[in-house]
């Protein structure tokens, strides 16, 4: 695929699915789903290398290993092999958590001239005010549990449905959030693994954090958090 344009999906489809659903011996798989946008158009933000080879590199080889693992899986059930079973779970949270993640990733983001680095509007605005003072004040804590974490993983805003609240809270490696609480309703995350940054940024992660919110799709988190909540 080059750098041009890419067909656009619908931010519910990939809600529901995480991306496209394929099939392989009646064995329901995953393939990597288009961006809502080109490669370029986060520039000088993201460059259009660092987003192509994230999403047809990094994201396709979480999709790729994660249906081998569950072919696996579906095959190991079939003979009762309770020991392949359990091997394979490691396999599938992290690739299957690699799918979950990135799919979230591409639409937490948009071109500025779309809408990218737009402040939050309607609920989660006021939301974010009440709860933290001010979305810079937001933005910082983000900012600062992102670059303090070690090692790779995410930084996310979440929801939680059950106590009605925002909440800011990280995941190692690709740890989906929900491994944190099944209450938890993913608004944005930010990559901070160094694929995500380091051919552009180097290892100076503070800078990437910071410029990131200039393409951070708000409308996007709004419309999730407005879901949640009802």
């Amino acid at each position: 695929m080059a750098l041009g344009s890419l067909s656009r999906k619908t931010l519910a489809e990939l809600g529901r699915n995480g991306g496209r659903l394929g099939f392989v011996r009646g064995l329901k798989t995953f393939t990597l789903p288009d961006l809502p946008y080109d490669y370029g158009d986060l520039e000088p933000v993201i460059s259009a290398e660092i987003m192509m080879l994230h999403h047809q590199k990094h994201h396709q080889a979480y999709i790729t290993n994660y249906n081998k693992a569950l072919e696996q899986l579906d095959q190991a059930i079939a003979k009762g092999d309770a020991s392949t079973v359990v091997k394979l779970q490691s396999a599938i949270k992290f690739n299957g958590g690699g799918h979950i993640n990135h799919s979230i990733f591409w639409n937490n983001l948009a071109p500025v001239q779309k809408g990218g680095g737009e402040p939050p509007k309607k609920s989660l605005g006021w939301a974010i005010d009440m709860q933290f003072g001010s979305l810079d004040t937001l933005i910082q804590k983000i900012n600062s549990e992102g670059a303090a974490l070690q090692g790779s993983g995410w930084v996310w805003l979440a929801l939680d449905k059950e106590l009605k609240k925002i909440t800011v809270e990280t995941t190692a490696n690709q740890d989906p959030l929900v491994t944190k609480g099944s209450t938890l309703v993913p608004l944005l995350g930010v990559d901070v693994w160094e694929h995500a940054y380091y051919l552009q940024y180097k290892n100076v992660k503070p800078d990437y954090l910071k410029n990131i919110w200039k393409v951070i799709n708000w409308t996007y988190a709004c419309e999730v958090y407005e879901r949640g909540s009802s």
